[in-house]
């Protein structure tokens, strides 16, 4: 009977394996969380000190530009080396056919709120920017969660949330942008490392 059970879990690891991605890393959330708060305080210092001052051939714009440029990148090199590293360690392939489908599923979402996000900066709507950043990258969460953690599922429903409480409330959108991007990250990334992480 032992056997028998023992059978059955072996079966369904290897299900969840084949149309699953489970080893993202939770460090690698609480990073890029750091990284956006880091990020948030940097372009609040300089917008406080430019007030009417920014447009889109402005320098400050153009830093603050860059600053967000450098923060995503930063967050996506880490979550994938952290990742790479915990799947090498887990035994798993970095590039399944479930990673495959969760990239996929994460980019489409993430990538239409990107182009919309910079169609809203060219008409000098920057009051929208933070919200649609928001929830899209929420919505490319719960898109993507069908092949990962179920934990990335909650994280898209409360940008989600904070996306369309930054609508209401705009002209607080960097604040609502660095609970989303950087409180959050780093709640949901120290949930995901202590239960998945830690022990491994």
């Amino acid at each position: 009977m032992e056997n028998y059970l023992q059978d059955i879990q072996d079966i369904k690891k290897m299900m969840d394996k084949s149309t699953q991605f489970i080893s993202l890393s939770g460090l690698g959330g609480i990073m890029a969380g750091v990284y956006a708060l880091a990020g948030a305080f940097a372009i609040a210092r300089i917008t406080d000190l430019n007030v009417g001052r920014i447009s889109l051939q402005s320098d400050p714009f153009k830093l603050i530009v860059l600053i967000a440029g450098a923060v995503l990148v930063l967050a996506v090199t880490t979550a994938f080396i952290l990742t790479a590293k915990k799947a090498r360690k887990n035994g798993d392939a970095m590039w399944s056919s479930a990673s495959k489908r969760l990239l996929v599923n994460f980019l489409i979402p993430l990538g239409t709120g990107g182009i919309f996000a910079l169609l809203l900066i060219k008409q000098e709507q920057y009051g929208l920017v933070a919200p649609v950043t928001l929830i899209f990258y929420g919505l490319a969460c719960v898109n993507a969660s069908k092949f990962t953690l179920r934990d990335v599922r909650y994280l898209g429903l409360t940008n989600i949330i904070i996306g369309l409480l930054a609508t209401y409330f705009i002209g607080y959108g960097l604040e609502f942008w660095a609970l989303g991007f950087g409180v959050c990250h780093i709640i949901y990334g120290s949930v995901m490392y202590f239960k998945y992480d830690r022990n491994n």
